[in-house]
């Protein structure tokens, strides 16, 4: 089987992508594939680079990679690929349709705002909802862009930061919430092991933290039952209400007993630091079983699919 991991793209989060990808082609059992490295920094060098693929690998992070927008490709392309289809990436990149979703359902996360441009900027409503708050992008991922504003003095230039940095990019204001850092990962509807995190110095998890070598102290953790009762019940309806499909990371924070969702993720971090490998290993899965559950479970989610596909030649 001839598995192409596709990594790079064209998002800010290109370096995590080039980590990723490399700590998967280590994994891969080369008895079992034909594992061909597919970086592209272009939608053209990408379409011609995935010809005679029979599985698409995604390493991808961000814009292109996490909102749909590949995954889409490759249906036109009748090329299966890992992970959740175009629905629930698109979903779940938008951080604010994702949480109006799960309050619906009945899921805690942290009260926000979002705005789309500077014509929005409203100190009151800030106010309102409380200091501290973090400022973040609306789509994106890995910490980048986020900015965590203790009162009013310095809530416009985090602001006014954050949508220079991308313009074209809406952004949420989030009531910082204080509590046990968790993350929840689940592959094939199965809930892996709880991780909690300690940044190790930082006051949040941020890029460092995720990234670097001894940022964090990620240690599987075990809940009171009816805590974890809780924290498993959000996990799984997260999951399913936003439908996604093959594996996902659910990031929350636990304060005062009750699970705070703040993100979930379709296509999470799969570097040497990363969480997702560290929860599966606890349930008994090396990095490489792990990458053969992802092929052949994201196979059998594709083949779901109606229609004829058009295969590349």
């Amino acid at each position: 089987m001839k598995v192409g991991v596709i990594m790079g793209g064209i998002s800010s989060e290109i370096e995590v992508s080039l980590n990723t990808g490399r700590e998967m082609m280590n994994h891969l059992d080369r008895n079992k594939y034909e594992v061909v490295p597919v970086v592209f920094n272009s939608r053209e060098e990408l379409l011609e680079k995935v010809k005679g693929l029979d599985v698409a690998l995604l390493a991808l992070h961000g814009a292109y990679g996490e909102d749909g927008t590949i995954q889409g490709t490759l249906e036109t392309l009748g090329i299966p690929y890992t992970g959740s289809g175009v629905l629930a990436s698109s979903l779940c990149m938008n951080k604010d349709l994702s949480k109006k979703i799960l309050r619906y359902e009945g899921v805690n996360t942290p009260d926000w705002l979002c705005w789309d441009s500077m014509d929005d900027f409203s100190p009151e409503a800030v106010e309102r909802l409380g200091y501290p708050v973090m400022v973040k992008p609306n789509s994106g991922g890995s910490s980048i862009g986020m900015e965590k504003v203790n009162d009013e003095q310095g809530l416009r230039g985090a602001v006014r930061k954050a949508f220079t940095s991308d313009p074209d990019q809406s952004i949420l204001i989030e009531r910082y919430t204080v509590g046990q850092e968790i993350t929840c990962s689940i592959l094939n509807g199965e809930f892996l092991p709880v991780i909690g995190i300690t940044s190790a110095s930082s006051e949040w998890f941020d890029y460092s933290a995720k990234y670097e070598v001894g940022g964090a102290q990620e240690v599987v953790i075990t809940l009171p039952a009816e805590l974890e009762q809780s924290v498993r019940r959000a996990a799984m309806t997260c999951y399913k209400a936003l439908k996604c499909s093959v594996y996902a990371r659910v990031d929350m924070l636990l304060m005062d007993g009750v699970p705070y969702v703040l993100e979930v993720n379709t296509l999470p971090g799969m570097t040497m630091t990363s969480l997702l490998p560290k929860s599966a290993a606890a349930a008994g899965l090396s990095f490489s079983a792990l990458l053969d559950r992802i092929i052949s479970c994201s196979l059998t989610e594709r083949s779901k699919n109606k229609g004829v596909p058009v295969h590349v030649e």
